[in-house]
């Protein structure tokens, strides 16, 4: 129904700017600025009108997807929370934002590492304590 409003007033503007006896009373200028305002304005108000809400989203949705997206719906929030949280940190210091994530992304990316290191020693130490007591039981 404002699809239908839009097209009347863009039609009726577009007969008054290009009838022969308007078209001394309206000069180019005023032609430009009348579409670049009805571009501006009416632009966004359909791009508003037309996207649909996160609820209009939902409902279409089959129903696994929902159940699926009402699972996993508090984890997502949990970790946009700490997203959130760890911006306010890093705006916190003095550098830049992104140099600060770099940052804490190289020193979590390097406590991963270690505690990869860490896990593969201790399995290879026990694997090493499994032989030891493979063998002594063997004598």
């Amino acid at each position: 129904m404002k699809t239908i409003t839009w097209v009347k007033m863009l039609a009726s503007y577009v007969s008054i700017t290009h009838h022969p006896e308007n078209h001394s009373k309206m000069t180019k200028s005023s032609n430009i600025y009348i579409s670049g305002g009805i571009m501006c304005i009416g632009g966004p108000a359909l791009i508003y009108y037309v996207t649909p809400t996160e609820e209009e989203l939902f409902m279409r949705y089959n129903p696994e997807l929902q159940r699926r997206s009402l699972e996993r719906r508090k984890e997502k929030q949990e970790d946009f929370d700490q997203f959130v949280g760890r911006l306010k940190q890093y705006s916190k210091s003095d550098k830049p934002v992104w140099t600060a994530w770099e940052e804490d992304a190289a020193k979590r990316r390097q406590l991963g590492i270690q505690a990869e290191l860490d896990r593969r020693r201790s399995e290879a130490e026990e694997a090493e304590a499994r032989k030891q007591e493979m063998q002594n039981s063997l004598r």
